[in-house]
């Protein structure tokens, strides 16, 4: 199968699959314009399972990825996040120059944002530790989608317990973006790594919430127990 008949076989499937109800209901959840096929997530994850080009050279499927990425709907979207996921265990150093342009390019939305850095670079981060660094380029990038970028592609890390002066650092950087939705990605950073960290984390925020805008706090503070969510968020009236 060539490159052309399996886009136009997603293409061809996502149309057939699409409703108006899920078009029109995936449009609450963003203020930015996204385009819609309509199709809900279970049968998106099944045509990315279905037209993955197993057997492919890597350089292949980014393109395929890039095709998909460009049409600029959020399933075709999702199924290119999904296929660059699927082939970590071929990752290699050069791939993050891959994953950096098409976050600077193409993603546009928070889904995307979320789909690409948690999975893709997040895993790359796993095994390429020595490019944790050009995270903090990131949160210093103007795109908000960048600097979201810096603090989501560290969530699934840090569940596990890595990176935790990472973590720290980005979260300094982002501190107070004005940005809700930065805001919102680094207060889960902090969130996830508070499972494994809890002390840590809640030292963090205690030293600067006078500084975090409500809804990096808030997020950050979720997991906390009742007795430190209190004390992280008393008198936090007035809070950007």
């Amino acid at each position: 199968m060539i490159s052309e008949d399996v886009i136009a076989g997603i293409r061809r499937d996502l149309a057939a699959r699409a409703d108006e109800k899920t078009r029109d209901g995936a449009g609450l959840f963003f203020k930015e314009e996204v385009h819609f096929h309509g199709v809900k997530s279970g049968a998106v994850r099944a045509i990315a399972r279905e037209y993955f080009p197993r057997g492919w050279e890597k350089a292949a499927v980014w393109s395929l990825c890039e095709e998909l990425l460009r049409s600029g709907y959020l399933e075709e979207s999702g199924i290119a996040c999904d296929w660059a996921e699927r082939l970590k265990q071929a990752f290699e150093p050069e791939d993050f120059a891959v994953f950096e342009r098409w976050l600077h390019t193409y993603v546009s939305n928070w889904a995307v944002c979320d789909s690409l850095c948690n999975h893709a670079v997040g895993s790359f981060l796993e095994m390429y530790p020595g490019y944790l660094p050009r995270l903090e380029v990131w949160a210093r990038s103007e795109n908000r989608w960048v600097r979201r970028g810096a603090a989501v592609s560290l969530v699934l890390p840090a569940r596990k317990g890595m990176f935790l002066a990472e973590v720290v650092a980005i979260a300094d950087l982002l501190l107070t973006d004005p940005d809700d939705l930065v805001q919102k990605g680094y207060g889960w950073m902090l969130k996830e790594a508070g499972r494994a960290h809890p002390d840590e984390v809640f030292s963090f925020v205690m030293a600067r919430r006078q500084q975090m805008p409500r809804t990096a706090l808030r997020a950050a503070v979720e997991k906390f127990p009742a007795d430190r969510r209190a004390q992280a968020t008393a008198k936090d009236a007035g809070r950007g």
